[in-house]
This record gives C-alpha cells, sequence and structure tokens, in this order.
C-alpha cells in the first residue's frame, strides 16, 4: 500500500480483480470504502481478462507489478482512480506505468499525487531504474501530467509520445 497527501492507492490480490470486473459495489464492501457507480473501459476490461488476471493468477512473479492498483481518496473513501505497472522491470530496469482516474475527479490534482506516489514505492525497488509511460499525440492532459511529475519525452511513434522518469538511486 502507497499513502500520499490526499490518497491510499492499494493493490489488488486476484478475488479482488474478480470483483473489480463486476461493478456491483463487491469490491468497494471488501476494501471498506464507499461505493458510487463507476465503468470500466473497453481497453481496461480486455487488458484485465487477458493480461492482468491471468498473469496474477499463474503465481510466478512479483504481482505488485502486474496487478491493478485502486487510487482511494482519504477524505471522501471512495474509489476516484486507478493504474497498474504492466510487468515486472525488465533488463534496463525499466518499467512502463499506465493510469486513469474517474471523470467526477478529474482536475483535481489525483492523478498527480498518485504518480508521484508510485514513484516513491518504485524507488524503493532495487531492480527498478526507470518508469515509462505512453501517451497518445491528442492526449495533452495526460502528457502536462507526466511533465508535472519531472517525466521527459525519449521518443515520439506514429500515434504516440513515449515518456521516461529516471530514478535517481
Amino acid at each position: 500500500m502507497v499513502t500520499t497527501e490526499r490518497l491510499i492507492i492499494k493493490p489488488l490480490n486476484l478475488q479482488q480483480l474478480q470483483q473489480y470486473i463486476l461493478t456491483d459495489g463487491s469490491l468497494e464492501e471488501e476494501l471498506k470504502t464507499n461505493y458510487t457507480t463507476r465503468t470500466i473501459t473497453f481497453e481496461l476490461q480486455e487488458a484485465l481478462e487477458q493480461t492482468i488476471i491471468p498473469k496474477i493468477n499463474e503465481n510466478k512473479s512479483d504481482y505488485l507489478y502486474s496487478t491493478l492498483w485502486v487510487i482511494i481518496a482519504a477524505d471522501s473513501n471512495y474509489l476516484i482512480g486507478d493504474l497498474c505497472f504492466i510487468g515486472e522491470p525488465n533488463e534496463e530496469g525499466e518499467i512502463e506505468i499506465g493510469y486513469g482516474i474517474y471523470e467526477a475527479f478529474r482536475n483535481k490534482g489525483y492523478m498527480k499525487e498518485a504518480i508521484k506516489g508510485m514513484i516513491q514505492w518504485a524507488l524503493k525497488q532495487n531492480r527498478v531504474k526507470s518508469i515509462v509511460a505512453h501517451t497518445t499525440k491528442i492526449n495533452q492532459a495526460s502528457f502536462i501530467l507526466l511533465q508535472k511529475n519531472n517525466f521527459v519525452k525519449i521518443d515520439e511513434l506514429e500515434f504516440l509520445y513515449k515518456w521516461q522518469f529516471m530514478l535517481d538511486k
């Protein structure tokens, strides 16, 4: 678990991931958080079913690098977003982060704070040397968010920018 000034960020276990997909309040009950209607994007649903849950189910790696982490607002006790790492560190010590904030909680600085909290978590992991993220070229809010967390654009693909944060260890 990671805590920041306003947030609690919790990694989900296999059972909790399955509850997350249901969007029926069972996860919120399990986590003892307040329930608000939430939806899952097609992309996240696909990632959960085809990658995240099978990887956690294999139980061959450190699940913290493969699971979904939920972001909880400490003051209201609502789930407000989520993030994940896309696998364990590669040979260069690089991990990739993905993130999303629920629409009702956007433009309040929560995701900036959550990413900063996960950078602090990554600093404590021996094998991690950098964090990368990809944004579509039209998602200006996302790359402004990364820039505010000191990510630097390191590559440009046809539809994406690649960003990197180097950890000082």
